[in-house]
C-alpha cells in the first residue's frame, strides 16, 4: 500500500481551511481522513483541524485487525459522530466560531477491503480495472437537482449554489453519515479530495490524469492542474494505491 498527499492553499484563497491525516498501519492495510472546512477564515480552519485531530485519534486507538467489518464499522462511524461532537460543542462555546463546520471523507482499506464514512461535497473516487467511478454523492442542493433531473453534472459544477452542501460535520448537534464499502484489489488507486480539485475536473478527465501521470507524481500534477484551471479554492488530495 503506498499514499500520496498534497494540499495547497490555491490561487485565491488567504488561508487553508483543508486538513488531512493518513496512516499505514501494514503493508495491506492503511486510512486516511480529509476535511474542507467552512465559516469564516478561523472556524473552518479550527473546525477541518479538530475533527481530522478527533478522528484519527479514535481511530488510532480503536483499530485492531481483528475487528469484524460490523465493528469497524462502529469505529469509523463514532469516530467522526464524536468529531461532530467535539466541533459542535466548540461551535456554540465561543461565539467567534458559530457556524463553523467541515466536510469529512474517512477512508480505511483493509483486507483488500474499502470501508468509507461520508458526509458533505468533498468526494471519494476509486479506479479499477481500469475504471474510475464516484463512490460518495455529495451531499448538496445541486446534486439534489441533478438527481431530480433539472440539471446535468456539468451544469452543477458552475452552478451559483454549488457551495451549498445539505450535511457537513459540527453545524448540528446530530450528523447523519453514509457508510459505503467496496472491493480494493491489488492494482486498483483510490482518491481522496475536496472540492477546490473536483470542481475543475469531470470524472473522465480525472481518469485521463491518472492513466498519463506515475503514481508517485499524481498528487502534485492534480494539485498544480487544479492550479492551472483557476485555483480558486484550497486543493488537497490523498492518493493511495494498492499494489
Amino acid at each position: 500500500m503506498q499514499i500520496f498527499f498534497k494540499t495547497d492553499v490555491g490561487l485565491v484563497r488567504s488561508c487553508n481551511q483543508d486538513s488531512c491525516r493518513y496512516g499505514k498501519i501494514s503493508d495491506t492495510c492503511a486510512w486516511s481522513v480529509v476535511c474542507d472546512g467552512m465559516g469564516g477564515a478561523n472556524g473552518g480552519s479550527v473546525a477541518s483541524a479538530e475533527a481530522v485531530e478527533e478522528i484519527s485519534r479514535i481511530l488510532c486507538e480503536g483499530f485492531s485487525f481483528d475487528l469484524t467489518d460490523n465493528q469497524l464499522r462502529e469505529l469509523l462511524v463514532s469516530a467522526v459522530l464524536s468529531a461532530n461532537s467535539k466541533v459542535f460543542a466548540m461551535s456554540c462555546e465561543h461565539e467567534n466560531l458559530r457556524g463553523m463546520g467541515t466536510t469529512v471523507e474517512l477512508a480505511l482499506i483493509k483486507d483488500n477491503k474499502l470501508h468509507v464514512v461520508h458526509a458533505g461535497d468533498s468526494r471519494v473516487y476509486l479506479v479499477n480495472g481500469g475504471k474510475i467511478s464516484q463512490v460518495t454523492v455529495d451531499h448538496s442542493l445541486v446534486q439534489q437537482l441533478v438527481d431530480r433531473g433539472q440539471i446535468t453534472p456539468e451544469e452543477a459544477r458552475v452552478h451559483p449554489s454549488k457551495n451549498f452542501i445539505t450535511r457537513a460535520l459540527g453545524v448540528e448537534e446530530k450528523l447523519d453519515v453514509d457508510f459505503i464499502t467496496r472491493p480494493f484489489v491489488s492494482g486498483d488507486i483510490l482518491i481522496m479530495c475536496t472540492d477546490g480539485l473536483s470542481n475543475y475536473f469531470n470524472i473522465d478527465e480525472l481518469l485521463e490524469v491518472i492513466n498519463s501521470t506515475p503514481r508517485t507524481e499524481l498528487a502534485e500534477q492534480f494539485v498544480e492542474l487544479a492550479k492551472e484551471r483557476g485555483g480558486s479554492d484550497n486543493i488537497t488530495v490523498t492518493v493511495l494505491v494498492n499494489e
